[in-house]
């Protein structure tokens, strides 16, 4: 079992920045890639970034490519999504994930399968 617990959420002002955790217990995720999903109230789930394993590759939605930043430090077994330039269309909670294997489309919810418990972003205008 993996457990994942994000911390970081909080509430600021447009344009302001925030930076999310996600600390992973019980087995290790340094062999898996990570990612980060939001979901705004009346959405559905939707991925916001993923990075590989090895940090070699990141990727990104289009709405957050060059504000948000993911990273990883499997010695700490925790991934990090730092968020800059913070719109309101980006208040939601956001989900830390593990992906399942290492196939299957890294943007397509099908392809994690453990999940956090989430951690609320809000951004005022």
């Amino acid at each position: 079992q993996v457990q994942l617990v994000e911390s970081g959420g909080g509430s600021v002002q447009a344009g302001g920045s925030l930076r999310l955790s996600c600390a992973a217990s019980g087995r290790t995720v340094s062999s898996y890639a990570m990612g980060w999903f939001r979901q705004a109230p009346g959405k559905e789930r939707e991925f916001v970034s993923g990075i590989t394993w090895s940090g070699g590759r990141t990727y990104y939605a289009d709405s957050v490519k060059g504000r948000f930043t993911i990273s990883r430090d499997n010695a700490k077994n925790t991934v990090y999504l730092e968020m800059n330039s913070l719109k309101p269309e980006d208040t939601a909670v956001y989900y830390c994930a593990r992906k399942r294997d290492a196939y299957g489309n890294i943007r397509s919810i099908m392809s994690w399968d453990y999940w956090g418990q989430g951690t609320q972003v809000t951004v005022s205008s």
